[in-house]
């Protein structure tokens, strides 16, 4: 990468050249975000998984503004209009848009006024009225008359064309109006004419019907609500800017400040900036900078949906247990499966304790059966339909006391029961069966669970259908394999599924590192990784450190210490004359280490931190450990709330404009982003799954919608 792209980076990021150089270079040679920035911290000077992502994404838009500046410079060249200064101002760009303002003047066109004109011989007289030297445009118009140019007045109209078209296509105009309407541009969205035929259709864009805001301060989800309205066509949409202004300044760069020989001519050329502002430019520049302000609520939601998922993925487990996952039902009937501490499937059984059928002694007798049987230790109920039903029938059964009951979120597991992967892990099974084991198993391990569903369909963030997917599928695969690696990755029990997300392994090698584990039995060290087919040393290097073997004679094997510093871990046990087992999780004896002497070339105090902080807590888990929580018993519906009431519920989703907490009943109730606590970076407080206790401020039964507050009291 040129040394114009890594300084635009450093520039951009507030960081040194020599750390983006470095880390484009770490990315070059195959290196992923969690391996940089958990094993590299000395080349790249301590740069975040934040920041790498960030350079990882400016490294591939540099890629592909590199190949765009290629296929320019021939398309240019191919017209014999290339010359040094036009090479020099397209190789020293940095800015997609900026690019492409160059080349729209050798951009192949269709048939325009413009080129009409230009075919009939009168872009000399454009010239010439541009000089500014024309002292009688009409006389001179006359020259130009002949077989398709009947007058003079067809001749001025023709070259006015051309100067119109030059106008839109002046760079420095361009730019001018582009931040002249980010700044002072209005966003104004009315009912279409389609919408007002289709009022049903129309009525959830009633907000937006007659809507006025600046471009520069609209809300990410106001303007991606207003443009998903116009892309079904209940709404238009349009950006309003003071034209009078706007044509002032595009005269004073046309004309560069010089004054017209003649008022006739000022006239000629004063009429073509305004034909070319209202014909070519406004709608142009009205187009690009919608573009740029989604392209800004883009980022904002898709980093609002990576942050949501990364809370998601990262909700606390119960951990190996013995697990009853009941998928609820009322006329289908309630799915049971009985689930071994690995989440192996050992029994699936219906049971109809709701009406209509009501078979509730049955559905008694069988569960006691089961959680006998089976040696349940923990239950797991969806929380959809007849989810708070299923919940209170359980709860009033003679159960072992130390048995635990959880509700789990049931998003994006209809997704997964009936996605390639539940027919390939359980094909004998119906969608019924897959479900109810997708739920046990996300009250087992979230994480592993829910890295086999696509993020869109878990139920958190805003838009994100109508979102940049490219950059939306960066966010969120950049955010799962973040979570993958920070928690660590079990290599004798993970699926397929989730070792392809751990750095450097990806879908083939995740296949053949389990292949070889059905071969050969456990990994008995991380070293067992070098004789899976196809895992090289580049491979090994990006992975081992985030996988774990709790049962390896090498205690180092179950931490987050890399194996190309055991040697160095060796020799601070040796100098403290004690093995290496006695030093891991042995905090008092961490202590005792002067991590200052064993700096070296290639190892700093960044990294010899990290490995003491392994040392004492090796392979711990971050994500704590799951609760139990229950809803109000006599809250089952909206007709149940009133306002006033104080009402325990769980974060399910945290937008732009508030939160969604459930409170137990089928409509979630929002707490308005003027609500909602900050951190102390402005930051919302609360995080999705958190339990919370809120207090009713508003119902509306007719249109579902509950509004909250936080009860100041907790």
């Amino acid at each position: 990468m040129t040394d114009l792209y890594i300084k635009h980076i450093s520039t951009q990021l507030g960081i040194n050249q020599w750390q983006a150089l470095h880390c484009v270079e770490l990315l070059e040679e195959g290196a992923t975000i969690p391996f940089i920035s958990r094993y590299r911290k000395e080349r790249t000077g301590g740069l975040d998984e934040v920041q790498v992502g960030q350079i990882k994404h400016y490294f591939q838009f540099f890629t592909d503004l590199d190949k765009r500046k290629t296929a320019i410079l021939k398309s240019i060249e191919e017209q014999g209009a290339l010359t040094d200064d036009l090479r020099c101002r397209i190789e020293a760009e940095v800015d997609s848009t900026s690019l492409e303002d160059i080349y729209l003047p050798y951009r192949p066109k269709k048939r325009t006024r413009a080129s009409v004109a230009k075919e009939r011989g009168l872009e000399p007289l454009a010239d010439a009225f541009m000089s500014l030297k024309a002292a009688s445009p009409r006389d001179l118009a006359r020259k130009y008359i002949n077989a398709d140019v009947p007058d003079a007045d067809a001749a001025i109209a023709g070259a006015s064309d051309i100067i119109a078209e030059r106008v839109s296509e002046n760079v420095e105009v361009r730019s001018m109006l582009r931040s002249s309407y980010l700044k002072w541009g209005t966003v104004v969205s009315k009912q279409s004419r389609e919408g007002a035929q289709k009022t049903e259709e129309s009525d959830n864009y009633r907000s937006w019907f007659d809507h006025r805001e600046p471009i520069s301060r609209i809300a990410p989800h106001r303007l991606l609500a207003i443009l998903r309205g116009a892309s079904e066509g209940m709404l238009t949409v349009k950006v309003e800017v003071d034209a009078d202004r706007n044509l002032e300044r595009i005269s004073r760069i046309v004309l560069g400040g010089g004054r017209a020989a003649s008022r006739e001519l000022y006239n000629i050329l004063c009429d073509a900036v305004a034909d070319s502002f209202k014909r070519l430019l406004h709608p142009s520049i009205e187009n690009e900078v919608l573009k740029i302000a989604k392209e800004k609520a883009d980022k904002s939601s898709i980093k609002v949906f990576g942050e949501n998922l990364r809370q998601l993925l990262l909700a606390p487990p119960v951990g190996q247990k013995r697990v009853m996952a009941i998928d609820p039902g009322f006329r289908t009937g309630c799915k049971v499966v009985c689930l071994d501490a690995q989440g192996n499937l050992m029994h699936n059984d219906t049971i109809y304790p709701h009406p209509p059928v009501n078979e509730r002694i049955s559905a008694m007798n069988k569960i006691t059966d089961m959680v006998e049987k089976y040696a349940v230790e923990v239950i797991a109920i969806g929380n959809g339909t007849a989810g708070r039903e299923t919940e209170s029938f359980i709860n009033k059964l003679a159960l072992p006391e130390h048995i635990r009951v959880y509700m789990v979120s049931e998003d994006g597991a209809s997704v997964y029961s009936a996605s390639d992967i539940a027919r390939e892990e359980f094909p004998e099974y119906d969608v019924t069966v897959r479900g109810a084991v997708s739920i046990g198993r996300r009250l087992l391990d979230p994480l592993s669970e829910l890295v086999k569903i696509d993020p869109k369909s878990m139920g958190v963030g805003q838009y994100q259908h109508d979102v940049d997917q490219t950059l939306l599928k960066e966010e969120l695969d950049n955010t799962v394999e973040s979570c993958v690696n920070s928690v660590g990755v079990n290599l004798n029990t993970a699926s397929v599924y989730l070792l392809q997300y751990v750095s450097g392994i990806g879908a083939a090698l995740a296949g053949n590192i389990v292949e070889y584990r059905t071969s050969n039995g456990d990994f008995a060290s991380r070293g067992d990784l070098l004789r899976v087919k196809r895992l090289g040393a580049r491979a090994y290097e990006q992975c081992a450190g985030f996988l774990r073997i709790p049962s390896a004679a090498n205690p180092l094997d179950n931490s987050a210490v890399h194996p190309e510093r055991y040697p160095l871990v060796e020799k601070m046990a040796a100098d403290m004359d004690v093995s290496v087992g006695d030093l891991v999780g042995n905090g008092e004896l961490c202590d005792k280490i002067d991590i200052n002497s064993y700096v070296g070339d290639d190892v700093g105090l960044p990294t010899l931190r990290d490995i003491i902080a392994e040392l004492k807590k090796p392979g711990r888990d971050p994500r704590g450990e799951a609760s139990q929580f229950s809803f109000i018993e006599d809250v089952r519906t909206i007709d149940d709330v009133q306002v006033g009431m104080v009402l325990p519920g769980i974060v399910t989703n945290i937008t732009d404009f508030g939160a969604f907490v459930d409170i137990g009943i089928k409509q979630s109730g929002l707490l308005h982003v003027s609500r909602m606590p900050r951190d102390g970076r402005g930051r919302p407080a609360l995080k999705i799954q958190q339990q919370i206790e809120v207090k009713v401020v508003s119902v509306d039964t007719v249109r579902c919608r509950i509004g909250l507050a936080l009860n100041i009291a907790q």
